[in-house]
């Protein structure tokens, strides 16, 4: 039987990666340099294994295997095959990131046999200067973007967000983006992990070599287009489950809860994420499987759990994603 499960975080050592995702996630022995925990992953070489009951230590690959729509739900399994769509993530970033773009489905698929990458992030915490960049704020050409990576002046065109925690971003394929210095993000993606990097601020790798761009994919990739805000709107507190970010490849809601607070939850034909982002709720689904999320845990509801209830412990905060 099919229960709620947790998985042990793939942690990846990068150049600009910080020391808060061991604090965040109460790991030890606690580690720097890293800049990201990718909590539930089916990028190949990058497979999630179970961490709790009685399937620990199988991985993701063989539970969808093994389960198919038991585990993903009918339609994500029609979609998607037996690749589990969501790539979920904690990013620490110590330094800014690079600026990239990704390609969306039709050209993923024509140049890498991939889906494309449509992601969103919830900032969690963030430094009193901490930034980030999405979309453009000055109209620019192919042309343009080209001669502007010879110039150095790419991110003149960016629009530079100042942010703070539970701010929103969605960032659909195509939309130019970089995570700046002083923020901690959780990110919910499509599962890919295509980049094209386009500016890397002239940074060398360990070995002292210019890190490598895509400046000719990416400009095929690009959404030139200026929209009137690429930050999503939303009131935090006015209600126990607040709708963020709904799109063809995922939903994401926050959930608040006050100390004894129980809120019912359920998505028919579809597997749920529970990332914990504050606080400690304790999780029951319709087969009376108790499960705890703490901080910095990301628990996967199987499609046949179709019933949850979350009981709060303390104040806390959840994400919710599904299909």
């Amino acid at each position: 039987m099919l229960y709620p499960l947790k998985f042990e975080p793939i942690l990846k050592e990068i150049i600009w990666g910080g020391d808060e995702i061991c604090h965040f996630k109460n790991l030890h022995p606690q580690r720097s340099g890293i800049g990201e925990s990718w909590e539930l992953s089916h990028v190949k070489n990058n497979v999630s294994i179970v961490a709790n009951g009685e399937l620990k230590g199988k991985s993701l690959e063989e539970l969808i295997e093994t389960y198919r729509e038991k585990l993903s739900g009918k339609k994500a399994i029609e979609r998607f095959g037996t690749t589990f769509p969501l790539l979920i993530k904690f990013i620490d970033a110590h330094d800014s990131l690079s600026v990239q773009v990704h390609p969306n489905d039709s050209l993923a698929k024509k140049r890498h046999n991939s889906f494309g990458k449509t992601e969103m992030w919830y900032v969690i915490r963030a430094t009193p200067d901490a930034f980030l960049y999405s979309g453009f704020a000055r109209s620019m050409t192919p042309e343009e973007y080209l001669q502007s990576i010879k110039d150095n002046t790419f991110t003149d065109y960016l629009q530079r967000h100042d942010v703070k925690p539970g701010d929103v971003f969605f960032l659909p394929a195509g939309r130019v983006h970089a995570i700046g210095a002083g923020c901690f993000i959780a990110e919910i993606q499509q599962t890919s992990d295509i980049t094209y990097r386009i500016y890397d601020y002239n940074r060398k790798d360990a070995n002292g070599n210019p890190r490598e761009l895509h400046t000719e994919l990416a400009k095929d990739a690009i959404d030139y287009t200026i929209y009137p805000d690429y930050k999503l709107n939303y009131t935090p507190g006015q209600q126990p489950i607040q709708a963020l970010v709904s799109c063809p490849y995922f939903t994401t809601n926050l959930i608040e809860g006050k100390k004894d607070d129980m809120i019912q939850t359920t998505h028919p034909d579809s597997f749920s994420v529970y990332i914990g982002l504050e606080g400690t709720v304790q999780l029951i689904d319709n087969n009376d499987y108790s499960v705890e999320i703490r901080q910095g845990e990301t628990v996967l509801v199987p499609a046949e759990n179709r019933l949850t209830i979350l009981t709060f412990k303390e104040e806390g905060k959840l994400l919710e994603t599904y299909i």
